[in-house]
């Protein structure tokens, strides 16, 4: 498949597609009997389905040992391709001790549905602490992402995967859009030039700001909320996903947006994963990617720009696609609009400062965010999903 027309290549330079063919599945599922078997969790699920629509190309598979060192020490896969979170299959030893190497494993979801295969290339053990210390920048088991290092097997199951079955989203079918559809869609578009934009939180008028900033200087804005795992305490994906079309509704031009759900499982890696979304966004056909404060961070593990300093240690080309990095964007009381200190003349007193936390507070408390903080018909809606219960866990 050519990409000539598209805006950026696939990180490595090809779109992976290990999505099983009909005959492929014909003749993975006749053995299905016969197979070892290896139930994925949530987030091993999530990482099959986006190694093999693409999402992590150049990955086919799940990380060999060379690749898994490399990318642990020195943010690069063998090949030297930039790359910064290692995508692994971990099983107890129990589990892969039967395992042959050179053969298939049957890849099951924690229903019992037989959804991927792993040609299984490599067994090896690691070292959960040295992966958290690099990766994570801490060792604390109370870090969300150490936590699940800590938690997984002590062995990797390495080798290329295929994907038996995928099923419609069962909440966000209509915007469950893959890495080659995304693409089509931005050439039909005719847009060259397209920024991503990354949460987990729903939306407030600061990440409204910089959308709208970075959109004056590109053709089009792909909104790509992530949906895998996340944390407990985190809003629950379907009331962030209505937010959004809320918002793109009532304050965004409908024909330089695109809606899509990210499948991806958040990390909590902070700086590591900034580059990481930026090259599934890559992936995706983004050529810009919208890096903020604290991006992807978690607690007070990370500076509020170590984010954007990572970009740093690359070259552009390595990368390929562009960070549009802003600053803490805020409601500047004195001229009644959102602003950074690049653009506001405001005293630390004029500033209303916005952030996810300080909504989740004042929703607890029963108050609706100000229009300084959120849309009112935004807030409306995350006030009546708590009502409901939805957001219980905010």
């Amino acid at each position: 498949m050519s990409y000539h027309r598209d805006a950026i290549a696939p990180h490595g330079g090809e779109l992976i597609n290990r999505v099983a063919s009909p005959e492929q599945k014909e003749f993975f599922c006749a053995k299905a009997d016969f197979l070892p078997r290896v139930i994925l969790d949530e987030r091993a699920v999530s990482d099959l389905e986006m190694i093999a629509i693409g999402g992590f190309s150049p990955l086919t598979g799940f990380m060999n040992q060379v690749d898994y060192n490399r990318v642990v020490e020195e943010m690069r896969l063998a090949n030297g391709v930039v790359w910064s979170i290692p995508i692994t299959l971990s099983v107890t030893e129990e589990v892969a001790s039967p395992l042959q190497v050179g053969g298939l494993v049957r890849l099951d979801n924690s229903q019992g549905e037989y959804i991927g295969v792993l040609e299984l290339s490599e067994k090896y053990t690691y070292n959960k602490k040295r992966e958290a210390a690099n990766v994570y920048r801490t060792d604390e088991a109370q870090h969300p992402g150490v936590q699940v290092v800590y938690a997984q097997g002590s062995v990797n199951l390495a080798g290329d995967i295929w994907l038996l079955q995928r099923d419609a989203h069962p909440h966000f079918p209509t915007y469950q859009i893959d890495p080659a559809a995304s693409r089509q869609m931005f050439r039909e578009k005719g847009w060259k030039t397209i920024v991503g934009f990354q949460t987990r939180n729903p939306i407030h008028r600061a990440h409204e700001y910089i959308q709208k900033c970075a959109l004056e200087t590109v053709d089009g804005l792909f909104l790509h909320p992530l949906v895998g795992a996340t944390k407990e305490d985190d809003i629950p994906a379907d009331v962030r996903m209505r937010c959004y079309e809320i918002l793109i509704e009532h304050y965004y031009p409908l024909d330089r947006v695109i809606l899509a759900i990210n499948p991806a499982a958040m990390r909590y890696a902070g700086p590591r994963e900034a580059i990481f979304h930026a090259i599934v966004r890559k992936n995706y056909g983004c050529t810009h990617f919208i890096v903020g404060r604290d991006h992807a961070g978690v607690g007070d593990y990370y500076g509020t720009y170590d984010a954007q300093y990572i970009f740093d240690e690359f070259q552009p080309s390595e990368l390929g696609i562009v960070p549009m990095k802003f600053e803490h964007a805020f409601y500047c009381t004195r001229t009644k609009q959102m602003a950074t200190t690049k653009t506001s003349p405001s005293t630390p007193g004029e500033r209303v400062h916005l952030s996810g936390t300080k909504v989740r507070e004042m929703l607890r408390r029963g108050e609706l965010p100000p229009p300084e903080f959120s849309r009112p018909e935004v807030a409306a809606e995350l006030a009546r999903a708590m009502r409901i219960g939805q957001t219980a866990l905010i």
